[in-house]
């Protein structure tokens, strides 16, 4: 009797596990594993050189520019500033993942494999969405603890400012992840970063107040949806902003919704993936 309960028991437990393997979500934990495994074999290029071109920020303008200025905001500069850096290269970092790897699956054709996997779109999302959270997440806390170490005190909020930055992460991994679907060539990849992303960022208060632009200028910038990315985080970490953290939230919210929408769309549509 014990025999056939110990066999009856070793069948259910192959049954479960077999289930497990054919499960979309069992093949989306494999798909994270292999993407955070990318990213830190190629660690000096994914992590260290983003801190490491956020540390001379901090050097030119931190010392620099800071040595001239008591204050911005009513806070000090080097306060002002790191949550300006880290959300500049958390969204970098967090688009870049997504898409260049993605892309690369393209240009190697094993984008196939994913495809005719068990993996639903969702669930492909999801994998590569997480992996580019923990690489703009992972570098964001080293920049955060650098400054730290130059004397800023940043520590406002840390539970807002950790579910911001989430929130941002996120909805930039989708986007990287879109741009990767509908890229025909590298150079389209890099548009993004190079002709959007850093000068949106730049232009988004991530070095100054917008309290000290014109009143015209302000206005306009008010169009800018980096704008409340940056005073988001600014807002979590020292308690001063140029807009609501409300505001904040509710662009970041619909940026996130429509970088899902978008992602969701293309794969499912399978453009530039199955030709």
């Amino acid at each position: 009797m014990s025999a056939r309960s110990d066999l009856a028991l070793e069948r259910l437990r192959r049954t479960a596990e077999a289930a497990k393997r054919s499960s979309g979500w069992y093949a989306a934990w494999i798909l994270f594993r292999r993407e955070i495994k990318r990213f830190m074999i190629i660690l000096g290029q994914s992590v260290v050189s983003p801190v490491i071109t956020t540390l001379l920020y901090f050097l030119v303008f931190g010392f620099s520019l800071g040595s001239r200025l008591d204050e911005m905001g009513g806070i000090s500069y080097m306060d002002f500033l790191t949550p300006g850096l880290m959300m500049m290269s958390l969204i970098n970092n967090s688009f870049i993942n997504s898409s260049f790897s993605f892309f690369l699956t393209k240009v190697h054709g094993s984008v196939v494999d994913v495809l005719a996997s068990p993996l639903s779109n969702l669930q492909i999302m999801a994998a590569y969405t997480a992996a580019s959270l923990v690489r703009g997440m992972l570098t964001s806390v080293i920049i955060w603890g650098i400054a730290a170490g130059f004397g800023a005190n940043t520590l406002h909020d840390p539970l807002l400012t950790v579910c911001f930055m989430v929130l941002v992460s996120c909805a930039f991994s989708l986007f990287g992840l879109a741009t990767a679907v509908v890229s025909k060539e590298f150079e389209h990849v890099n548009l993004v970063p190079n002709f959007v992303v850093v000068p949106f960022t730049f232009l988004g208060g991530v070095f100054y107040s917008i309290s000290l632009l014109p009143g015209a200028w302000q206005t306009v910038a008010l169009f800018n949806p980096f704008l409340y990315m940056v005073n988001g985080i600014r807002l979590g970490m020292t308690g001063v902003g140029d807009v609501s953290i409300g505001s904040c939230f509710l662009v970041s919210g619909v940026f996130l919704a429509v970088s899902f929408a978008a992602a969701w769309y293309l794969l499912r549509s399978g453009k530039n993936l199955r030709s």
